[in-house]
C-alpha cells in the first residue's frame, strides 16, 4: 500500500522531531549556536563521553541540523540553518510554557516517575 503525499510530509516532519528527541542532541544543537566548536569542546562543555557527543552529532549531520568543515586533524561542527533551528526551539520553549507540565505527565512520552 502506497503512503499519500500526507502521510509522507508527515513522516519526514516525524524524523526531523526525531532528530530533537533526545536531550543530549538538544544540549549540543543550544551550544552549537553559540558558533562552532570541535567535538573535544563540546564534551568538556556538555560533561558528555566523547562517543555519545560523536554518534549525537552523526545522527544531527544525517538529519542535515549539523555541518562540519575540516580544521587541521579535527573537525569543526556548527547548526546548518542556525535561525529557523532557534525559532524551532523558541516555538517549542513557548508551546512548552503554555502546556505546563501537560508534556511530562504524558502516560506515552512524559517523563518516567520511579516510586
Amino acid at each position: 500500500m502506497a503512503m499519500s503525499a500526507v502521510g509522507a510530509d508527515l513522516a519526514v516532519a516525524a524524523c526531523l522531531f526525531h532528530g530533537f528527541s533526545d536531550g543530549s542532541r538538544l544540549a549540543i544543537v543550544r551550544h552549537l549556536a553559540l558558533g562552532e566548536h570541535r567535538v573535544v569542546e563540546l564534551t568538556e562543555h556538555l560533561g558528555l563521553a566523547q562517543s555519545t557527543v560523536s554518534k549525537h552529532l552523526a545522527c544531527l549531520r544525517d538529519c542535515g541540523l549539523v555541518e562540519s568543515r575540516p580544521q587541521g586533524r579535527a573537525s569543526m561542527f556548527s547548526l546548518s540553518h542556525p535561525e529557523a533551528t532557534m525559532d524551532l526551539l523558541a516555538a517549542a520553549e513557548r508551546l512548552l510554557g503554555l502546556t505546563g507540565d501537560a508534556v511530562a505527565l504524558c502516560p506515552n512520552y512524559g517523563l518516567t516517575v520511579t516510586p
